[in-house]
């Protein structure tokens, strides 16, 4: 809901007056929800005018100062952070934090200035929840160059305490990372914010290094793909790679690579086989596995379980 209201008062701002039909096509509701939203807006002290008739609207009073904002700390990172991952861009990230800036409490700025910073948007939106709290913390330790220590969980379950030079936050198909460089192991590090606790700022500065030469974004990404997973293989798909991709849902760059007009390749690899499955069936086109006979033998038995289930 916060964001839905920072969205209506950006528009009540950019223009003199709103049909109230209009307003509710821009934000994709009904005008029944636009009424309570501007109703919402009053409470929180904004004067939003409004009239009737077929040519009724809204529009803000002219010559008010807007009040701030009313959001908690949490609500206020979880907008800024919805605004740079839907964005796309960092620019036009930072342009929609600037408005938001504008309305909210000083002491809100800061956090939200920090997760700006701090973050680069990949690719989609996150799905996995984490908690504002600990996105303020990492983002601020990266746009101060502070040195971080925290628990950290691996793939396979091994724990183990971590001190980094935090340099990026990464939205990247569904999940959040944190690029660092791991101090002790003397080398960059990718580590799953979601798999992340105890985060520890040191008060220790430290100067910050150079990326590796892929840049942040391919460092993510070949990490995201070039990982040991569980079942993993390269699927050779009898289709054109342009309408693979459009199929899939949140591929990484570099997924899928063109063979010629009508084949293409498509690298696979998770530790769940569910999501293998659902992949192979977005395909919509025949395929092989060659080189991964292993993967090949899990599909089929899959397949062999759901031929059980037709109607006798």
């Amino acid at each position: 809901m916060p964001a839905r209201l920072l969205r209506l008062l950006a528009l009540l701002q950019g223009r003199r007056e709103w049909p109230g039909g209009e307003l509710a096509a821009r934000l994709g509701v009904t005008t029944r929800t636009v009424r309570r939203d501007v109703d919402r807006l009053r409470e929180q002290g904004y004067p939003v005018d409004s009239t009737t008739g077929t040519a009724g609207g809204y529009r803000l009073a002219a010559g008010t100062e807007l009040p701030p904002l009313l959001l908690e700390d949490d609500e206020a990172v979880a907008v800024a952070r919805g605004l740079i991952v839907a964005s796309g861009t960092d620019e036009a990230a930072m342009r929609a934090l600037a408005k938001l800036s504008q309305v909210l409490p000083a002491r809100l700025r800061n956090a939200a200035a920090a997760v700006a910073e701090a973050t680069v948007s990949l690719h989609s939106s996150p799905r996995t929840h984490i908690d504002p709290g600990l996105l303020t913390t990492l983002a601020t330790a990266c746009r101060d160059h502070e040195l971080l220590t925290f628990a950290y969980e691996r793939r396979d379950g091994a724990a183990s305490r971590r001190r980094v030079e935090p340099y990026r936050l990464v939205a990247v198909v569904g999940l959040w990372y944190l690029v660092a460089f791991d101090v002790e192991r003397d080398d960059w590090r990718t580590f799953r914010v979601d798999r992340l606790t105890d985060p520890t700022p040191t008060k220790l500065r430290f100067r910050p290094r150079e990326l590796p030469e892929e840049g942040i974004g391919a460092h993510i990404v070949a990490g995201a793909l070039n990982a040991s997973y569980r079942f993993s293989g390269v699927a050779l798909v009898q289709a054109p790679a342009a309408e693979v991709l459009a199929r899939l849902h949140n591929p990484l760059p570099g997924k899928v690579e063109e063979v010629d007009e009508r084949t293409c390749r498509v690298r696979l690899g998770s530790h769940n086989l569910s999501q293998i499955v659902a992949e192979v069936a977005a395909f919509e086109a025949d395929f092989t596995l060659p080189d991964a006979p292993e993967l090949a033998g899990h599909l089929h038995d899959f397949a062999q379980r759901l031929d059980r289930l037709r109607p006798p």
